[in-house]
This record gives C-alpha cells, structure tokens and sequence, in this order.
C-alpha cells in the first residue's frame, strides 16, 4: 500500500519496524504512546479506557503472569507501539488482546495486522480458543482491522474495566 502522507511513511532505506517482546526499560516509551494516541482521540482517562490504567507506567510486570505478553514495536530506536494478550478472567479458554496503540509514524504500514498475528499466535500456542477485545467507535481504523481479521461483535464478557469500550468482538482461534 502507497500512502504519501509524511508523517507515517517509512522509507524504503530505513530500518524496517521490528516486533519484539516489551521489556522493563520500555515502559515509560510505552505509556507516552498510550497517553498520545489516547489523547489524539479522545480517550481520556476520566472515562474508563484504558489510559486510565494504573499499571500503565509498569506494563512489563502486568504481562510477566502465566498465559500472558505484550510485544512492542520498535522503529528507528524507538517504541512506536504495542498490543499484547492476557486471559480473560471468568472465562476459560479465552484470552484478551489488550493496550493496541500506534504512533502516528507507523501507522498505515501493516504493523497492526502483523502484531495482532504475533498476538494470536501466542494465544494458540498457550491454548486460548477464542481472543477477545473491547473497543470504542472512534477507533474507526482498528475497527475496520479487527473485522477483516474476522473479529465479530459479541456480548461484554468479564470486568475488565474499560467500561468507556462500547464495542466487543471475539475470535475463534
């Protein structure tokens, strides 16, 4: 896909985006992402997203549990983004994709599809059957990618307290 918008183009001579496991040392870079993008659309923390989090400045220890991990995307030295997976408590054989946020500066290059494979592939692998997510309308782009990973909508499952997230969907995996 050509997109000449600068602001997320990656030349062809540069460093290409790589995923790789969230560590300790990413947490700060990682939770400005959050805050940004948050920001950006409007999901502010006083209305249940998840940037209220208050595990959002220590995210690698959220995601050190059993059946759990978070990936980031680093380009050009720096985190640009993120998305992990957790279980879904109350709720056997059903994992959470969880916290997928891009910067502008990636965004457009196929890095959410490819992530969220990284993301369901673990998920397989730790035996979840389904993944399942909350989202909320605005995120017209992660939306539009969730449905054409086969992401249907269901009902609310669980409390995982993102009750701004109007939307769920679900996957067999």
């Amino acid at each position: 896909m050509t997109n000449n918008d600068p602001t997320n183009a990656i030349s062809a001579d540069a460093h290409p985006p790589i995923i790789r496991a969230l560590h300790a040392d990413d947490n700060a870079a990682l939770a400005a992402v959050i805050r940004e993008v948050s920001a950006e659309y409007g999901l502010t923390p006083d209305k249940g997203f998840s940037v209220a989090d208050k595990t959002l400045d220590c995210l690698s220890e959220v995601y050190d549990a059993q059946g759990s991990q978070y990936w980031v995307i680093e380009y050009q030295g720096k985190v640009v983004g993120g998305a992990g997976v957790a279980p879904l408590p109350g709720n056997d054989g059903v994992c959470e994709l969880q916290k997928m946020y891009f910067a502008r500066t990636i965004r457009g290059q196929g890095m959410a599809k490819a992530i969220t494979g990284q993301c369901i592939e673990f998920a397989k692998q730790q035996g979840y059957q389904s993944m399942y997510l909350e989202t909320t309308a605005v995120l017209v782009e992660a939306l539009a990618l969730y449905e054409k990973l086969g992401f249907s909508h269901c009902q609310h499952l669980g409390e995982t307290g993102h009750d701004a997230c109007e939307i769920a969907m679900i996957k067999p995996i």
